[in-house]
């Protein structure tokens, strides 16, 4: 990973941070997450037209995307109804990279050698230790859901590094994904007994519909572009910093207290952080086209 992808990488965190805390500070988190959603048709009509239309190849990855996106979305809400954003969110993003990093191993060919798998377990565990720390206050439904969320997110990375990948545009793909997506995800709310969902947003959501989508379309379109550049579980893991970053955000902006348990995790996010840059990552060429192989293998 060269010095670009990897301060790309960093960028995408910190956006992702950024616009989680907007959700976070907002009281109602259907219209907070229905504003990012329904906010990124803009952008993404824009880049439809000025971009190459993804391949014909990747299309079903498009389609796989929306579905596990709609997943995602409906446990990340079935979380969020029973737990606190503070236990949801680590859980969930750190049970992402960890779940990229085993089936990237086991099934798609990838090699990483053994400081590189330090690294990502260090971010993994110091995301972790931050959601379980409280345990005894954590019901296992919680962690229970937040732990399908995150599989849920490691799929779609999957989906989306390989169909970005086969894809004309990294852009265009992650586009059509989140058009589609929005005009579904109104009436996901709407099994989910959140009525007159679009209304709300307009009503209540407008601030996060207009500042947040961007943080959210940019952290998220500059990820799946560095999909396309390094090994996905490394780009994977080294995103979810977004957590380190969320803590100082949380403190200087949202006036939280910095726990011991948060220093803990700070630490070893950290330092998986730095290891990964410090890392010499070698994909050898027959690796780089069997993980082709496989994502047309899977079409």
């Amino acid at each position: 990973m060269d010095t670009l992808v990897f301060s790309v990488v960093l960028l995408a965190a910190l956006l992702h941070a950024t616009w989680n805390g907007m959700v976070k500070k907002h009281s109602d988190k259907a219209v907070a997450l229905a504003g990012i959603i329904l906010g990124h048709i803009p952008f993404s009509i824009v880049a439809i037209i000025l971009l190459p239309a993804p391949s014909i190849e990747s299309i079903p990855y498009i389609f796989a995307s929306i579905v596990v996106h709609i997943g995602y979305q409906w446990f990340l809400l079935k979380s969020y109804e029973i737990g606190d954003l503070t236990k949801v969110y680590p859980i969930a993003r750190g049970t992402g990279p960890l779940f990229v990093t085993v089936v990237s191993i086991l099934f798609l060919g990838v090699v990483l050698n053994k400081f590189i798998l330090i690294s990502i377990f260090l971010i993994c565990f110091g995301i972790f230790f931050l959601g379980i720390s409280d345990y005894k206050n954590s019901s296992l439904n919680v962690i229970k859901f937040s732990f399908i969320t995150g599989l849920f997110i490691g799929s779609y990375s999957l989906i989306d590094g390989y169909g970005a990948r086969i894809s004309n545009s990294a852009i265009s793909f992650v586009s059509w994904s989140f058009i589609l997506n929005a005009m579904i995800f109104p009436f996901i709310l709407s099994l989910r007994g959140q009525k007159d969902i679009i209304k709300r947003v307009y009503r209540d959501g407008k601030m996060i519909f207009f500042y947040g989508v961007t943080l959210s379309y940019a952290s998220y379109a500059l990820a799946v572009w560095a999909f396309t550049k390094a090994p996905i579980p490394v780009v994977t893991s080294l995103r979810e910093t977004s957590i380190l970053l969320s803590i100082f955000i949380g403190y200087f902006l949202l006036k939280e207290k910095i726990t011991p348990a948060k220093i803990i995790s700070i630490l070893f996010i950290l330092a998986g952080a730095i290891g990964l840059k410090l890392s010499l990552i070698h994909i050898s060429e027959p690796t780089r086209q069997a993980e082709i192989s496989y994502a047309v293998f899977c079409l």
